[in-house]
Formats: C-alpha cells, sequence, structure tokens
C-alpha cells in the first residue's frame, strides 16, 4: 500500500519507505492503526481528535494506537504544529512493503492479521467510491473501473506481471499532501489497487469433458 502494502521487488522503491520486519508487522496487525498510517500519509499531519473522527473512534482510541505507532517507528509528533493543549502527529514513511514469505511463517497471526486489514480497507475504498459515483463529474465517472481478468499462467509468469504493472504505475504522478498543490488543473487523487489472487483449486481446461466435434475435429458450428 502506498498507504498499506505493496512488494519490494518491484521498480522505484522509495527512500522514504518502510519494509515491515517482526515488530513492525506486529504493530501493524490491527485495522485502526493500518488505517491511522494511511490517513496521515493521504492527508497530512492530523491530531488524534480529528483522526478519531475520520475513523469513528473516541480520541482516547486513536491516542492509544498513536502511541503504539510511534513506538514502533511508524508516525512522530510534529512539534511544529503541536502545543502544550494538542499534540499533532505525522507519519515517517510514504509507503509500506511486506513480501517476506519467512516472516509470514514466522508470524502468521499477525501477518493475516495485517493483511485482511488491508483488504478491508480496499473494500471501503471501492464502497465509498461506489456511493459516491453519481455525484462524480461525468468525465471522473466515465473513468471508474473494476475489472476481473481471468489468467492461466505459472508463479514465475505472476510475478512478471506484478512487475510490469508496477513499472506502468511509477510512470504517473503520486499522491502525497505537500505535491498536491503543484498537480496541474483537474488532478484528484485516483487510488490504483491491484491484486493478484491465485485460485488454487479451479478446475484446469483438460479436466473438463471434449465435445464430440471437437474430439474429431469438425467444426463446432
Amino acid at each position: 500500500m502506498a498507504d498499506a502494502v505493496e512488494r519490494p521487488d518491484g521498480p522505484n522503491v522509495e527512500e522514504d519507505s518502510v519494509v515491515l520486519d517482526a515488530k513492525g508487522l506486529r504493530a501493524l496487525a490491527h485495522p485502526v492503526r493500518v488505517q491511522v498510517v494511511g490517513l496521515l500519509r493521504k492527508y497530512g499531519p492530523s491530531t488524534a481528535t480529528r483522526l478519531a473522527e475520520r475513523l469513528g473512534v473516541n480520541s482516547g482510541t486513536a491516542s492509544y494506537h498513536l502511541r503504539q505507532l510511534d513506538a514502533a517507528g511508524f508516525v512522530e509528533e510534529d512539534t511544529e504544529r503541536g502545543n502544550a493543549r494538542e499534540r499533532w502527529w505525522r507519519s515517517v514513511h510514504r509507503t509500506t512493503w511486506f513480501n517476506d514469505p519467512e516472516l509470514a511463517e514466522r508470524e502468521p497471526e499477525a501477518a493475516l492479521a495485517y493483511q485482511q486489514s488491508v483488504a478491508a480497507i480496499y473494500t471501503l475504498r471501492t464502497q465509498q467510491a461506489l456511493n459516491g459515483l453519481q455525484a462524480m463529474p461525468r468525465a471522473w465517472r466515465n473513468t471508474f473501473d473494476m475489472s476481473d481478468w481471468a489468467l492461466r499462467i505459472t508463479p514465475e509468469e505472476a510475478a512478471v506481471l506484478y512487475r510490469e504493472l508496477a513499472e506502468v504505475i511509477a510512470r504517473y504522478r503520486r499522491d502525497a499532501p505537500e505535491t498536491a498543490a503543484s498537480a496541474p488543473a483537474g488532478a484528484e487523487r485516483v487510488a490504483v489497487i491491484t491484486q493478484i489472487l491465485p485460485e488454487l483449486d479451479a478446475p484446469a481446461v483438460a479436466s473438463l469433458p471434449s465435445r464430440p466435434q471437437e474430439e474429431e475435429g469438425s467444426p463446432t458450428s
């Protein structure tokens, strides 16, 4: 995720990225913490109170998770904005990378909890876009897309597919609070979510019965 999970074998890994270790994985194994990090990256520094309003939780809960993220090195206090009455927080990194099979095996529960949180956030984003679709300008409504491409490829081909998709996406302007003002007129935030989902229980074509015409090489129409 630029604000959730990405793979470190892709191109253009930014210097301000974090590769999850066991400590970081356990720290992010909670949906609220994943959302807090994502909101700080998307909208910039914020307070526990403002984050709580966005998340629909109380400020005490938001403060607790901010402290946990601070201890794990994902967020830090923004001393330039804070004061004696109100603490501001900012994200330390722009992206999170998690693609360590050995770590996932050592920390299966934390890995699953983190990935499930990410999947839930992606689902929420899709639903929010759908809910607001009819209110969008026609030009943006016409760009909305949810496609399902069924492929039959090897694990090696899947890795190549991911790298090629990442290279295409990397050619476009990344979104960040500090760069929004310099974007061209008409530019809006767009979420591009990629999912490569193996379906290992799908029956192979060869297991399906063939029609007599096909077995004999005769025309089928």
